[in-house]
């Protein structure tokens, strides 16, 4: 457990269950530049808001709205992200709009941590990724690519038996998804908690192959502010040519939990949601503000939380609550 107070607090990828009937997230508004991204209308978020309305918790659905109303990224499952990104992809290209995932599944993930897992083998893992890539087909999508693995080589948490291969994973995966006409992959590259000193990564990018992706992504499943990341990513994109970048703004209203806590990371209280997903960000070097964690599931089983990735809707009513808008 020495690595977990560094790392991003990544989710493990869950399958959402299926509903016999679709449902519609109310008031949603036509894709436009600044929010362009698929809002999923049956997500956990939407199905709580349903049942509390039932249930006559009207003051509390209405807040949830916050998040179910908002586009967050679809985490494909390990065994077979087909179905998922079938499926997200239908209603992206139908809304005229732009579906993000994640992919998550190296092997030997998050160091054996709350997220342990991830594909057996190499050989497997390039069949789940190119899975993954015909999956999307000519949709537009975002792909942020394998949260954690790049920082975990760079603290020194993965074994260095394992480095080698990660990056040539990492490289082929990048390389596939950009045989896709209208996807974006960003390599994930931690946040400035976890590695202070940006050039530490900038040998680990360019050897997973940052070069020839469309950026890198910043902040996943964390809660640095964003003028925090901004400043961090700026000073990384110059290290690397002025290479743009994302941020995952989905639980950083409040910022981090104060005072270098153990376990900040993982479920911290208090907490807010962030600037809502939109690609006018203010800087041209931020390519878009992205709900990459899924406000509202669980880091892991710390503060009383269930498994990483299960919904957990009163620390979700918590960040809508204390959402500033």
């Amino acid at each position: 457990m020495g690595c977990a107070p560094s790392r991003s607090g990544a989710d493990a990828p869950t399958a959402p269950a299926a509903r016999t009937a679709a449902a519609v997230v109310q008031g949603e508004a036509a894709p436009t530049a600044a929010a362009p991204f698929w809002i999923d209308p049956d997500s956990d978020a939407v199905r709580q808001v349903e049942q509390w309305e039932k249930e006559g918790r009207s003051g509390d659905a209405k807040l949830l709205r916050r998040i179910a109303d908002r586009a967050v990224a679809v985490w494909p499952a390990g065994d077979n992200p087909e179905p998922q990104i079938r499926r997200a992809v239908r209603g992206a290209t139908a809304g005229k709009r732009t579906a993000v995932f994640v992919a998550y599944n190296i092997p030997h993930r998050d160091c054996g941590l709350y997220s342990a897992g991830g594909a057996p083998d190499g050989p497997a893992y390039r069949d789940w990724i190119d899975t993954f890539a015909n999956a999307i087909g000519d949709a537009r999508a975002i792909v942020v690519l394998e949260p954690d693995a790049l920082p975990h080589l760079a603290d020194g948490c993965t074994p260095d038996e394992h480095h080698t291969e990660r990056y040539e994973l990492l490289s082929q995966a990048v390389g596939r998804l950009k045989k896709q006409p209208h996807t974006r992959v960003y390599l994930d590259a931690g946040n400035p908690d976890w590695i202070s000193d940006p050039a530490k990564v900038v040998g680990p990018l360019q050897r997973a192959g940052v070069g020839a992706a469309d950026g890198f992504s910043l902040n996943v499943s964390n809660f640095q502010t964003n003028d925090t990341v901004k400043a961090y990513g700026t000073r990384l994109a110059g290290l690397l040519g002025e290479t743009h970048f994302t941020v995952d703004t989905s639980r950083n209203g409040a910022g981090p939990l104060p005072g270098n806590r153990d376990q900040a990371w993982c479920n911290p209280p208090g907490r807010a949601l962030g600037t809502p997903p939109t690609t006018n960000t203010g800087n041209e070097l931020v390519d878009a503000f992205l709900w990459i964690k899924r406000p509202g599931e669980s880091d892991g089983p710390c503060r009383g939380g269930p498994a990483a990735g299960t919904w957990w809707p009163e620390y979700a009513l918590g960040l809508a609550r204390r959402a500033k808008g």
